[in-house]
């Protein structure tokens, strides 16, 4: 049994290195069919649609650590924001969209959603550390809870949310996503009829 698993993989190796053998490399002048280019990663300094209805925790939640994007993709910075919030707080959805992926990796809790209406590849939103309530393919509104925030991990020196914004494999400052009005701090003010902004 063994020898005939030998004898089927060295004929598969020999077949391949004969057809590879036989076959021209390609050369860029000439014509002919060609491997479809890779398409170009998406440009980080792109505007980001402010669509998030609502913070991922709290109203207005401390932000411990911005957005500290890193030089290269291997170097070092901090692909998203930190939020102060507390083990076991709600964490919700910013915007409408659909779970991406509701599970954990690394030992901790990942809840992604793809926005909906921001394009192809759609921007994706990241929470972590969380233990879902959702699962892959659910569909979300702006405000919905994905899960609760689990206990700190080694990522903050107390509990905080992880919160990231990627469109492809480009990251993207997720604090972007928030309107004016949700970034604002102090008191809200009541505008005179005559202040108001025309859409």
């Amino acid at each position: 049994m063994r020898a005939e698993r030998c004898l089927r993989t060295w004929s598969a190796v020999l077949l391949m290195m004969t057809v590879c053998a036989g076959a021209p490399a390609a050369r860029a002048d000439e014509p002919g069919p060609r491997y479809p280019a890779t398409a170009p990663a998406p440009d980080p300094g792109a505007p980001v649609p402010a669509v998030a209805r609502v913070w991922p925790v709290g109203v207005h939640p401390v932000v411990l650590r911005g957005w500290d994007p890193p030089a290269n993709p291997y170097g070092p910075g901090h692909r998203g924001v930190d939020l102060a919030a507390a083990a076991g707080d709600p964490v919700r959805a910013v915007a409408g969209g659909r779970v991406a992926f509701a599970g954990r990796v690394a030992g901790r809790g990942v809840v992604s959603v793809d926005l909906a209406g921001t394009g192809d590849p759609p921007l994706r939103t990241t929470y972590e550390p969380v233990r879902a309530s959702v699962h892959e393919g659910d569909e979300v509104e702006p405000g919905e809870v994905l899960g609760a925030l689990e206990p700190p991990t080694a990522h903050c020196a107390g509990p905080c949310l992880h919160w990231g914004l990627r469109r492809g494999e480009a990251y993207l400052n997720p604090l972007s996503l928030l309107p004016p009005w949700l970034l604002r701090t102090g008191p809200s003010r009541l505008l005179r009829v005559d202040e108001m902004p025309v859409p």
